[in-house]
């Protein structure tokens, strides 16, 4: 119970480093879990950003990971360990890649100087009703402050500090003592690689303009970061005192970061919003990229792959592309056809787990044995870049199971539901998976550890 109450505190007390004053919920979610996005593109893109961040701050290649997740509003967090979470808010409303860039080096910050290690030990010191006290009473706070309700501040300051108000205040004061840690960090890590923390001001103010209202009635002790305001006041001079200040980005990552946008508008909005955004008339890469995505999407592949093959003529050595031809092939039907533009989209971008997968899925559907052992070999080298992954076991035991390899299929899909939590059915294919294997084989071993695992979960 210690370490659950632990592991929910640091996330919710850390996942709030821009949302100034509110606690972390998601857009869109299935069951209890944020929707997360997963896109090739988009994730390199902000590894590219990263890049000379984790260098400065001495962070080694690959140890952090890196999650989208499908929200409107402008924020990033760390939480569960070297995990970065980056709202879709933040990519599309950012109007520089160097706002986004600021934003990702104040969370390395939280990474390289260990704040949820140390945030674990103040949650330790504080006691269960005060920790809960204060996740809820913060909530209720900024619902009042939210609705305007400036004389409901009574009602949510007595969640927020009845009973326990000095360990409350305690572990807010120590919270926002770490974020203010995080923007100086940030702005050593941002000098160190030669880049401007303009971006951070701007995207400070950006949010001080979007909060005035919700920020009224809020007292600033009763909050886990600084508001919006004193960070600019604190950051300004110095970060105008850089001789990087003036710098700007190169415009290659320029149009990544539209190209971003256009992608995220595409995918997200209703095709009368990306035609609202992206009219006809704009003749711009990002403009064609989100108007081909949005016609793919409603299933109008006339439209979408000459659209498409335009892009492609213009940039063939774009991998994301042809993914995208990939992808409106095989998710409308056509899965045969689909194959070459992935295939090329994995030789452009090889490192690319997420295309290898859609392209093991576009050679199952074959389902030929000569297809199959081509999607077992495509996974292998997905899963060295990709890591577990629940729906790559599964195309594995699909492939599996194509060649007859029941045992090894039946371990397959042990091993995916694992990853997605679902333990009858990892038992069930597990045991089944050990009955026919070979006694001390790799599959009869590996079957034999999930049952292993599963007990010590159960106990």
């Amino acid at each position: 119970m210690q370490k659950a109450l632990r592991t929910i505190g640091i996330i919710v007390l850390s996942a709030v480093m821009l949302a100034q004053t509110t606690l972390p919920s998601f857009a869109q979610q299935r069951g209890n879990s944020p929707r997360l996005i997963r896109d090739a593109e988009i994730e390199e893109l902000m590894r590219r950003y990263l890049k000379p961040i984790f260098k400065a701050a001495g962070i080694p290649r690959g140890a952090v990971n890196i999650y989208l997740i499908h929200d409107s509003r402008i924020n990033a967090f760390v939480a569960g360990g070297q995990r970065i979470f980056i709202h879709t808010g933040l990519i599309e409303q950012a109007g520089t890649p160097n706002e986004i860039i600021g934003v990702l080096a104040h969370e390395t910050a939280h990474v390289a100087e260990g704040h949820l290690a140390r945030l674990g030990v103040q949650l330790d010191r504080a006691s269960t009703q005060a920790i809960i006290g204060t996740l809820l009473g913060a909530a209720a706070a900024v619902g009042a402050a939210r609705a305007g309700a400036g004389s409901s501040g009574g009602a949510s300051g007595a969640l927020v500090f009845g009973g326990a108000e000095f360990a409350k205040r305690n572990l807010l004061t120590y919270v926002r003592a770490q974020e203010a840690s995080a923007d100086e960090g940030a702005l050593r890590y941002l000098n160190a690689s030669g880049q401007s923390g303009r971006g951070m001001l701007e995207l400070f103010q950006k949010l001080y303009n979007q909060s005035i209202a919700s920020l009224q009635y809020v007292d600033p002790y009763a909050v886990s970061h600084p508001l919006p305001l004193q960070r600019i006041r604190v950051l300004e001079n110095r970060v105008r005192a850089s001789r990087h200040y003036n710098k700007k980005d190169k415009d290659y990552l320029v149009f990544r970061h539209k190209m971003a946008q256009a992608k995220l508008v595409g995918f997200t909005r209703s095709p009368q919003s990306v035609y609202q955004s992206y009219p006809a008339s704009d003749s711009s890469i990002p403009a064609q990229y989100a108007r081909a995505i949005a016609a793919y999407r409603v299933g109008d592949l006339q439209t979408a792959i000459p659209a498409i093959d335009k892009l492609i003529a213009q940039i063939p050595k774009n991998p994301y592309f042809w993914e995208l031809k990939g992808q409106a092939l095989l998710e409308k039907g056509y899965p045969a056809e689909a194959v070459a533009p992935l295939r090329q989209a994995l030789k452009l971008y090889p490192k690319s787990g997420l295309i290898g997968i859609l392209l093991a899925k576009a050679l199952l559907a074959a389902n030929t044995k000569k297809s199959a052992r081509t999607a077992l070999s495509v996974l292998s080298k997905a899963q060295r870049f990709e890591g577990e992954s629940g729906s790559l076991h599964l195309l594995k035991a699909r492939a599996h199971g194509i060649l007859g390899d029941y045992a090894r299929a039946e371990l397959s899909t042990a091993e995916s539901a694992m990853l997605r939590g679902d333990k009858k059915l990892a038992k069930r294919k597990a045991e089944g998976a050990k009955r026919r294997a070979k006694s001390g084989s790799t599959v009869w071993i590996r079957a034999s550890d999930i049952l292993n695992a599963l007990k010590k979960k159960k106990s």
